[in-house]
C-alpha cells in the first residue's frame, strides 16, 4: 500500500511517525471497553454516536463560563512538524495519458484549477489502507462519483482544496477517508489535546449525518468522534471532550462556545473541512468562522467544500487557503440537477392549499411504497398549518422546523427515513441543505423561496446519486422578481417552461440575478383540473379519481 501506517499494517509509510499502541477503555461507567458492536449499541469504543443520556449526571457536569477568545500569534508558537502527503499514484493511474485523463473529466464534467494529481477511477487505484477498503467493501460502493475520484488523490497528496459541486455528489466520503488516513499518520493524542481533524457543518442535521460516514468508518480504523450542536445538553459533548477524539464534527456557534469555555483547544488540529460553506456564509456565520479559523495553525490542510462559488465563498478561500487546488463538478454556474423533471404551477396564494391536496392525489397514485415527498414552506407557522391541512385530507406527514427540540427532530428524521406511515415531510429551509434521505421522489415548493440558489438546493433532495425525481413549485404574483432566474434554471435544465411564467416575466420584469444569459423558452401548457380529489389508499381512507392534469408527462407546465 503507498499510505497504510505501521500501526495498521497498511505498509508504505515513510518518514514520519504514526499513532501508535492501541486505545484504552474509555469505560467510566458508560459503555463497554471493547470495540465490538456494543459500541452502537452502550457508547462504547470507537468511532460510534457518543452524544448519549447521561440522566442527572449533566447536571452535574460544571462547565467555566465564556471568555474572550483571544486571536493566537502563531509566529511565537513552536509549532511541532506533522506530515500530510500520503499519497503515491497507482500504477495504472501513472500510466494513463494524458488523453485518457481529459476523456475522463470531460465524460464526468470535472474540471481543475491549478496543479492536481490525475483522478482515479475505482476504489482500487485510490492506495487507500486496507481498513479503509474492507470498510468500502463491506457497504457495497461499487465505484467513486466525480468528486471523489478526483477529491481524493488531491486531498491525500496533503494539498489545500476547494471542492464546488452540487448536493448528492458524495463529497461527504472525498474528505472523511482522508480525514481517517490523515489521523492515522500522527502522533497519537494525549490528555488535554484537541482534535486532529475539525469538520464545520451549517446545521446540526448536516452535522449528525457527518458523523454518521465517521461512525461507518471510524470504527474500523479506530478513529473517534464526537458531534458539537446548540439544542443538545453540553454535558456529554463536553465529556466527549475531555476524554479526547480525533475527529470533531461542529456547527460554528456551539464549537465557539465550547472554545471561550476552554473545554476544547485546536492546536492539534491540522486538517480542516469546512462543508456546505456557502451555506454557513448565507446563515451569517462568518465571523464565528474566522474566529475559528485564527485557532487553528496556519500551515494545517484546509478543504472548503461548496455548492456554489459566490464572491463571499471566493473571498474566504482566498483568505485562508494557500495555494489551493480547486475542483468543479459541472458548471459554475448554478444550475439545477438535470436528473430533476421541475414543474412550475403559476397561481394565487389561495389557490395553494386545494392545489397541494390535488398534487398529492396524482402523486400518490403513482408513488411506490418506498418513495418520499417533501413539502417546503417559509414558516415555521405555515408548516403546522399546512401538516394539519394534509391531514384532514386523511394524509400522514412529519414537521421539521427550527423551533422543534432535538429529540423531536432528531425522531421526525429517524422516522421519515424509515419511510412506511410517514412518506411526507413538510420542512421550513432547516432541512433544505445537506439533508441525506434515500427515497424522495417528490419535492413540493409550496412557498417559492427567497432565490434561485435556494431553489436549486431545496430540489436538489431528490434525484440524487444518478437517481431521477421530480420537483414541483407554486409560483404565485408576489415571486416575480423570481420569474426571469426561474425561467433561466429551467431552460439549463433542458425543462419545459409554463407560458404564464415566461408572461409574468415579461409583464412584471422579474429579473432577480445574473442568469440571463441562458435566454427563456416557451412550452406547451394544457390547465389542470381543479377540482379537489380525495385522498388514495395509500395515504388516505378514500381513494379518489380525480386527476392532477399531467403532472407525471411532463407535458403541462
Amino acid at each position: 500500500m503507498s499510505f497504510g501506517n505501521k500501526h495498521f499494517g497498511g505498509g508504505g509509510g515513510g518518514g514520519y511517525k504514526p499513532r501508535t499502541g492501541g486505545y484504552g477503555s474509555q469505560n467510566n461507567g458508560e459503555g463497554g471497553n471493547t470495540f465490538g458492536n456494543n459500541r452502537f449499541q452502550n457508547g462504547g469504543g470507537f468511532g460510534g454516536n457518543r452524544n448519549r443520556n447521561f440522566g442527572n449526571k449533566d447536571k452535574a457536569f460544571n462547565l467555566p463560563g465564556p471568555q474572550i477568545l483571544e486571536k493566537i500569534n502563531w509566529n511565537t508558537v513552536n509549532l511541532q512538524t506533522f506530515q500530510k502527503n500520503f499519497y503515491i499514484p497507482h500504477p495504472v493511474v501513472h500510466k494513463r495519458s494524458q488523453f485518457e485523463i481529459d476523456e475522463y473529466r470531460r465524460s464526468n464534467e470535472i474540471s481543475v484549477e491549478n496543479a492536481a494529481p490525475n483522478p482515479i477511477q475505482n476504489f482500487s487505484e485510490a492506495n487507500f489502507p486496507d481498513y479503509v477498503m474492507n470498510s468500502i467493501q463491506k457497504m457495497g460502493y461499487k465505484c467513486p462519483t466525480p468528486i471523489q475520484a478526483q477529491g481524493w488523490p488531491t486531498a491525500l497528496s496533503g494539498k489545500n482544496l476547494v471542492g464546488i459541486a452540487k448536493t448528492g455528489s458524495g463529497k461527504t466520503l472525498a474528505y472523511i477517508l482522508p480525514a481517517i488516513v490523515h489521523i492515522n499518520n500522527q502522533q497519537q493524542l494525549s490528555r488535554g489535546d484537541g482534535p486532529i481533524a475539525l469538520v464545520l457543518a451549517p446545521t446540526r442535521e448536516l452535522a449528525q449525518q457527518i458523523q454518521q460516514v465517521a461512525n461507518e468508518f471510524g470504527h474500523s480504523s479506530y478513529v473517534r468522534n464526537t458531534c458539537l450542536f446548540g439544542g443538545a445538553p453540553k454535558g456529554p459533548q463536553a465529556r466527549d471532550l475531555e476524554r479526547g477524539v480525533e475527529i470533531v464534527i461542529a456547527t460554528p456557534g456551539r464549537l465557539i462556545d465550547f472554545l471561550q469555555r476552554g473545554t476544547i483547544n485546536l492546536k492539534r488540529c491540522t486538517y480542516l473541512v469546512l462543508d456546505e460553506a456557502d451555506r454557513m456564509l448565507d446563515m451569517g456565520f462568518e465571523p464565528q468562522i474566522r474566529k475559528i479559523l485564527e485557532q487553528i495553525r496556519p500551515d494545517r490542510q484546509t478543504l472548503m467544500w461548496s455548492a456554489t462559488w459566490p464572491k463571499e465563498v471566493r473571498k474566504l478561500a482566498e483568505d485562508f487557503l494557500d495555494d489551493f487546488v480547486q475542483i468543479n463538478i459541472g458548471s459554475l454556474q448554478s444550475s439545477a440537477n438535470h436528473n430533476i423533471h421541475q414543474i412550475i404551477e403559476v397561481c394565487q396564494e389561495t389557490e395553494k392549499e386545494q392545489k397541494l391536496s390535488m398534487l398529492l392525489q396524482e402523486i400518490g397514485n403513482t408513488l411506490d411504497p418506498d418513495s418520499k415527498v417533501i413539502i417546503f414552506v417559509e414558516t415555521k407557522k405555515k408548516v403546522e398549518g399546512v401538516t394539519k391541512s394534509i391531514g384532514r385530507y386523511g394524509w400522514s406527514a412529519l414537521s421539521i422546523h427550527g423551533d422543534k427540540s432535538q429529540n423531536e427532530r432528531d425522531y421526525v428524521l429517524r422516522t421519515f427515513r424509515m419511510g412506511g406511515q410517514f412518506p411526507i415531510l413538510v420542512a421550513t429551509d432547516v432541512a433544505a441543505r445537506g439533508l441525506d434521505v434515500d427515497g424522495i421522489k417528490y419535492v413540493i415548493n409550496y412557498d417559492y423561496p427567497h432565490s434561485s440558489e435556494d431553489y436549486i438546493h431545496r430540489i436538489g433532495r431528490t434525484g440524487r446519486s444518478n437517481s431521477t425525481g421530480t420537483s414541483y413549485a407554486f409560483f404565485t404574483p408576489s415571486n416575480y422578481k423570481h420569474a426571469r432566474d426561474l425561467i433561466s434554471v429551467l431552460t439549463e435544465a433542458k425543462q419545459v417552461v409554463n407560458p404564464k411564467l415566461s408572461e409574468m416575466a415579461t409583464r412584471f420584469g422579474g429579473f432577480g440575478g445574473n442568469r440571463g444569459r441562458w435566454g427563456q423558452s416557451g412550452g406547451n401548457y394544457q390547465q389542470r383540473n381543479t377540482n379537489a380529489p380525495r385522498p388514495n389508499s395509500r395515504w388516505g381512507n378514500n381513494s379518489g379519481n380525480q386527476s392532477y392534469g399531467s403532472y407525471n408527462k411532463g407535458n403541462s407546465y
